[in-house]
């Protein structure tokens, strides 16, 4: 892998003294415009999965005509029969209780789990149809926010629930070892976020902002009835039957006082667009598609068009220029890592290297951010390449339990 990434390394050396020259005399003075890279920086492609774009063309995206307004958001359940109680697992309460303490640092978070939560239950319908050998619906994640009533809503057309899928997903934690875990973590509030993916639940995150949840799911089997659930996370959940449930799950968070932010359009957005902005299924708010780039460095490099690159460079790097190198990485061993780095055309000058405090590689875990300026991937000195970092095939949680330990083989592979 060094040897890979020589190239770079070699360039990106020099910006140790980055706007120094030598004077006729031989003593350096301080050069105050941008330079370009050097000419003589060799311009050869790289050995195995990298691949090195050769400078671009003026070619542009074309462009995308705005599609018209799309929700299947509605209030059409309603609940018929009779409402059982049901107690939460024990680890499940104390696991609500560190999510209402301390587990996450930022409360917007609650809208990417439910999202990934989301994505997998389109994922493990696309999976069960095509095994299967039947077509595929409309797949699909609605988002509604509510400023009056002050709401977010949550919907997707996956693989929903059954009544006793509704109490086993959300009632309890069914791994094993969850309940030493938890007790573990009850007085590790750092070590606290390292838990959700590990078991799945992600789910809980609402209640950090919802005063009720409420949830309404019928699963894809043939002929399954919908339900409700419903919780106010103190301990009890109700299930009841209803009508009028649409295939797969919809997540009604009523939230608190203080979390009423979650119930502008805009924020939402913001959040999406954060966290979320490479789901790979249609991803909608109030009617309107908000998430149209795709996820590159998941693909083969040999699919991946010069323009695609330039895109998606200035899209990450929030720039106007072209990158001067691309590396796009994929390998299945020892690793399953798919990463893509790209160095500026311009050499950054020694005030803006100065500036560049922190890295710019994030690290993405199933299409979705799980951290920003991911400091262990390359040496501070390279923190001048943008770029996604290693992200593997695997789940959610242990990704992001070793993206960011130090000791963990990525860091050995790219440093």
């Amino acid at each position: 892998m060094a040897r890979e990434l020589r190239t770079l390394l070699l360039w990106g050396r020099r910006l140790r003294a980055p706007a120094l020259a030598a004077t006729p005399g031989g003593k350096p003075v301080l050069c105050p415009w941008r330079a370009p890279v050097q000419s003589s920086c060799p311009r050869r492609n790289l050995a195995l999965s990298f691949h090195i774009a050769r400078p671009f063309s003026s070619q542009a995206a074309e462009d995308q005509k705005e599609e018209p307004p799309h929700s299947i958001i509605s209030s059409t359940e309603t609940v018929q029969g009779s409402v059982s109680k049901h107690e939460f697992q024990a680890e499940t309460k104390k696991l609500l209780d560190i999510v209402a303490r301390s587990l996450y640092s930022e409360k917007e978070v609650f809208i990417r789990e439910l999202i990934s939560n989301a994505s997998d239950a389109l994922e493990k319908l696309r999976h069960k149809l095509v095994s299967e050998g039947q077509t595929l619906p409309e797949m699909e994640i609605h988002l509604q926010t509510d400023t009056e009533r002050g709401t977010i809503t949550i919907q997707d057309t996956g693989i929903g629930m059954t009544q006793e899928e509704l109490v086993s997903n959300l009632g309890t934690i069914a791994k094993s070892g969850s309940k030493a875990f938890l007790d573990a973590l009850q007085n590790q509030a750092e070590a606290s976020s390292k838990i959700i993916g590990q078991f799945g639940v992600g789910f809980y995150s609402a209640f950090m902002v919802a005063d009720r949840v409420e949830v309404y799911s019928r699963s894809a089997s043939p002929d399954s009835p919908g339900y409700q659930w419903l919780s106010d996370g103190s301990g009890v959940f109700e299930i009841a039957e209803a009508s009028g449930v649409r295939t797969g799950t919809k997540i009604i968070i009523h939230l608190k006082s203080d979390c009423r932010e979650f119930a502008s359009e805009a924020r939402v957005r913001d959040v999406v667009t954060k966290y979320s902005n490479f789901v790979s299924f249609p991803l909608y708010l109030n009617g309107k598609r908000i998430n149209t780039l795709q996820a590159i460095w998941m693909m083969d490099p040999k699919d991946v068009g010069q323009w695609q690159h330039e895109e998606f460079y200035r899209y990450i790097a929030q720039a106007h220029d072209k990158p001067r190198y691309t590396l796009h990485y994929k390998t299945d061993a020892p690793l399953n890592i798919r990463s893509i780095f790209y160095v500026p055309e311009m050499k950054p000058s020694m005030f803006d290297v100065s500036r560049e405090l922190s890295s710019s590689i994030s690290l993405y875990s199933r299409k979705v951010l799980i951290q920003t300026k991911a400091t262990d991937i390359l040496p501070k000195w390279l923190r001048f390449v943008r770029g996604m970092g290693p992200v593997g095939g695997g789940g959610a949680g242990k990704e992001r339990l070793d993206a960011t330990n130090e000791n963990t083989p990525f860091r050995a592979l790219f440093t």
